[in-house]
């Protein structure tokens, strides 16, 4: 069944919420000896394309990864509010000041002291191919009551919305 544009256009504003509400992600990247790494990074901006935008230094070893494998694994989660978010995507560094200027924060000053002057920050765009979600919007205690009932009732317990976000 294919996806119309409205289908499209609501599944990009329910990713963009979710990313949105947890923010920080573990960003994940391969080495060139096929090892796994990652990293917390808070998103910046997420566009009405679902790509996903960092700052960063242009020097950093996730740089020199992404240079070498652009293929990027960004894991976001929130237990409080039982969001979590497994998104794939490719990688592109991108150094344009008009960018960086649209997206600037001043608390990045905190990372980046010279702030949009610092001669090593870029941008990580992150062109978001699947993403897939958990969502259980319900608090902890009514989470711990629903687990309760099924286990009373020995039915499997049903964790809320879940699903491949199809773009």
């Amino acid at each position: 069944m294919e996806n119309t544009k409205q289908d499209v256009l609501q599944n990009v504003q329910n990713l963009a919420r979710m990313v949105n509400e947890v923010n920080v992600c573990m960003f994940t990247t391969t080495d060139d000896k096929g090892r796994v790494s990652s990293r917390p990074m808070g998103t910046v901006h997420i566009d009405n394309e679902n790509n996903i935008w960092f700052f960063t230094n242009e020097y950093s070893e996730k740089i020199q990864e992404v240079s070498k494998d652009n293929t990027v694994n960004l894991i976001y989660a929130h237990p409080g509010k039982n969001i979590y978010i497994n998104i794939s995507g490719t990688c592109k560094i991108i150094i344009d000041k008009t960018k960086m200027k649209e997206f600037w924060n001043p608390l990045l000053k905190a990372w980046f002291p010279g702030g949009l002057d610092d001669p090593k920050l870029c941008l990580l765009k992150v062109v978001t191919e699947d993403a897939f979600y958990w969502n259980n919007s319900s608090n902890k205690m009514i989470v711990f009551a629903n687990m309760l009932k099924a286990i009373v009732k020995g039915e499997k317990y049903e964790e809320g919305e879940m699903g491949k976000i199809k773009l």
